[in-house]
């Protein structure tokens, strides 16, 4: 969908003992600070504007993004396609 994201960091979280681990990665989109949560199953994927996280911006509508249009992109930063 996008035609090009920047990765700036990706980190692995095993959330906690038991819990399903996930990727965090930072990326920018068009000027825009970004992070993604992206989970091991496809369709999993959560995007946020970090510089509206920052301002405790987390309502649905205000900083919603959809991880769909950018998964494919995500995941190949992770290696998994």
């Amino acid at each position: 969908m996008f035609e090009k994201i920047k990765i700036e960091k990706r980190s692995y979280h095993r959330n906690g003992i038991s819990g399903t681990g996930f990727d965090v990665i930072l990326f920018e989109d068009n000027k825009r600070k970004m992070i993604g949560i992206v989970f091991p199953d496809s369709g999993n994927v959560a995007v946020f504007n970090r510089e509206l996280l920052a301002k405790d911006i987390i309502e649905f509508g205000k900083n919603s993004w959809r991880g769909d249009h950018y998964e494919e992109k995500l995941r190949a930063a992770l290696g998994q396609l």
